[in-house]
């Protein structure tokens, strides 16, 4: 009975949608809990119905199918992201022809456990969109070796972290790739342990060899369609000087976006004009995702920013400048603790 075929080959279908899901959770997105769930789906799918006739009506040679499909390019996958939507696209379209050709048959009982396999993976095709945007911090420091009173960036990372600070983001422009990865490679052990968010500045190649927690990347870097196809679900954030090219970050998909220069900063060359603090206050009154203030904040005008809309705030040199990094951490969010009150 060609029933026996419909249920055969869609439980073939809906396992290998599943298996490319839960290898896209396990090693691109490296997702234990997910992976797990995926995977246990995975199992009833192929264990839940069992019988004979489902080989017996087999036939995978004389498939009308397989022509057609050989011929089609309509499953062409141009990113991780069209993956991903196909193949849920594909169970789930594969559990509702299980379900009505097990009832037609008598499996009604049955035809409900894939019922609620189908219902899992609606959820499950959520949980896939997340993205852990972990920047909701008041201080984003970012690191500056050259400002760092002959620290090198381990010791100032260690110090930062012992100061409670959630977000490092590594930036140094001035050497190697070789010494960059090594460096980073370091700081992620050590970042990753004291659960903080690690993001690095530009170098995208670097962020994915060592499983950065995310990239920031300027307005002359690569698009953020293209970095995002290479970095799936870690975070982007995007430097931004004006509305356009805010309006546009949000639009293409940037998770937070860096908004500056506030002021006049001599921690980056060729830097654009400050955008001044009523560009921040138009960020705060019309941007949804997260943003974080940058460009020449220090303790001294951290409170002005702050009343113009200002949240989250990066800072280089007027921390890692500090001889004491933990003593000046505390004395800038004692200030903003103040100016959250006025």
């Amino acid at each position: 009975m060609n029933a026996y075929r419909i249920i055969d080959a869609n439980i073939n279908r809906v396992s290998e949608g599943i298996r490319v899901l839960e290898d896209i959770s396990r090693f691109i997105f490296e997702n234990k809990a997910i992976t797990k769930e995926l995977r246990n789906l995975r199992h009833i799918t192929r264990k839940s119905f069992k019988d004979d006739n489902m080989i017996k009506f087999r036939d995978s040679i004389g498939d009308i199918g397989f022509e057609i499909s050989a011929n089609s390019s309509l499953d062409k996958k141009e990113s991780i992201e069209n993956l991903i939507d196909a193949n849920f696209k594909r169970v789930q379209e594969g559990l509702r022809c299980i379900e009505e050709s097990l009832k037609i048959l008598g499996y009604y009982e049955i035809s409900k456990v894939y019922e609620n396999i189908r219902y899992s993976s609606y959820n499950l095709e959520k949980e896939f969109q997340k993205r852990d945007v972990a920047i909701d911090t008041d201080i984003y420091c970012i690191t500056g070796e050259e400002f760092s009173l002959g620290r090198d960036n381990l010791s100032v990372v260690k110090e930062l972290i012992d100061a409670d600070i959630k977000v490092i983001q590594y930036r140094e422009k001035n050497k190697s790739k070789s010494e960059k990865l090594k460096e980073c490679t370091e700081i992620k052990q050590i970042t990753d342990k004291a659960g903080v968010t690690f993001i690095i500045n530009d170098d995208v190649d670097i962020a994915m060899a060592i499983k950065a927690d995310g990239i920031h990347i300027g307005q002359g870097d690569m698009p953020i369609s293209e970095v995002r196809r290479l970095v799936g679900k870690r975070i982007i954030g995007v430097s931004t000087h004006n509305p356009d090219q805010a309006m546009k970050a949000v639009r293409d998909g940037a998770d937070y976006i860096g908004v500056g220069p506030v002021f006049e900063t001599k921690t980056k060359s060729n830097v654009e004009a400050s955008a001044g603090l009523d560009y921040i206050k138009w960020v705060s009154e019309n941007i949804t995702i997260p943003y974080v203030a940058i460009g020449g904040i220090n303790e001294e005008n951290i409170l002005l920013v702050q009343r113009n809309g200002g949240k989250s705030f990066a800072m280089i040199s007027d921390i890692v400048g500090s001889k004491d990094i933990k003593h000046k951490i505390k004395s800038i969010r004692a200030k903003l603790n103040i100016g959250e009150m006025s």
